[in-house]
């Protein structure tokens, strides 16, 4: 018991240490690359560099503001260890939103933001956004804003959080036209262009962290314990879960060995889930494609 309490401890500690890592990641990218030069991405935080950019009002307040009223809506969807999480990722965020400028070097984001012009920087800090959101969700955290949304959908729907986001973020990124404060149509439209090289790029990269959302695993679990796993399974990540009598020909004895067919995405899941009831359990997993029917991809005529 004393061992599962620790492991137990361990894996929040762990959940939590790689989602500061990710949201760390992800404030530096916005400070360093696109916020210096004027840049807007998508979610809660294109919208708050937006004011920003128009008033003054730090990006941290506008942030935290808005992501508190869709933290209370996620809490009544996803839950409260989905809000802890969230809660977690918001505050920490806001923090690093406002004391971050402080600490880097502008001689720093000149020579890596500002000396390499809008494209370099709108492709650099897409991509280290975009991973430092994939590390956070992969844990089963939220920097806020879209992510909440594609988190909300996601647990209906088996949609990639990348896509979802995109498609709030594009609607975003659009609207920036009408609050631009350039001169002329064509650098309006400049800054929309590279608010949507930003959000697809970004996008691409959070799939990419989280190993491809479509992609589906397909686990063979043996185990004394197969019923309590199964059970946890199907309560907790809402699978299902196929129990296949089996018999060792060595031993000649009968045994239970459950399949499970699954999104990679939630692999870290269902071995938490594991190692948690049954360390000597045996599993194998293989690369599925194809998989069609409720809870996957619909099959197209």
């Amino acid at each position: 018991m004393k061992t599962f309490f620790s492991s137990k401890k361990f894996s929040v500690v762990k959940e939590y240490t790689f989602i500061t890592i990710g949201l760390l990641i992800y404030v530096l990218a916005w400070n360093t690359f696109l916020i210096p030069n004027q840049l807007v991405g998508g979610g809660v935080t294109g919208i708050a560099t937006l004011i920003f950019y128009s008033t003054g009002l730090p990006i941290s307040i506008t942030y935290f503001g808005i992501n508190t009223v869709l933290i209370l809506i996620g809490l009544k969807t996803i839950g409260w260890r989905f809000g802890v999480k969230t809660i977690y990722g918001v505050v920490f965020s806001s923090l690093a939103f406002q004391l971050i400028p402080g600490f880097l070097p502008e001689d720093l984001i000149q020579a890596m933001s500002l000396d390499n012009g809008k494209l370099i920087s709108a492709l650099i800090g897409a991509v280290i956004s975009g991973t430092g959101v994939g590390i956070v969700i992969a844990q089963g955290g939220s920097t806020g804003g879209t992510d909440i949304v594609a988190q909300i959908v996601n647990k209906y729907r088996n949609i990639s959080p990348g896509r979802i986001m995109l498609w709030c973020d594009l609607v975003i990124i659009g609207a920036s036209y009408f609050f631009s404060d350039e001169p002329t149509v064509g650098l309006k439209l400049a800054v929309v262009l590279y608010g949507y090289l930003i959000i697809g790029l970004s996008s691409y990269s959070v799939d990419l962290i989280l190993s491809g959302a479509k992609r589906s695993v397909q686990y063979f679990i043996f185990s004394e314990h197969y019923a309590e796993i199964a059970d946890r399974i199907t309560l907790e990540m809402h699978r299902g879960v196929t129990v296949i009598t089996s018999e060792g020909w060595y031993t000649k004895s009968e045994h239970k060995v459950l399949m499970v067919i699954l999104r990679r995405t939630e692999s870290n899941a269902l071995a938490k889930i594991v190692k948690e009831i049954d360390r000597n359990a045996f599993m194998s997993v293989g690369s599925v494609t194809g998989v069609y029917g409720a809870g996957f991809e619909v099959l197209k005529s």
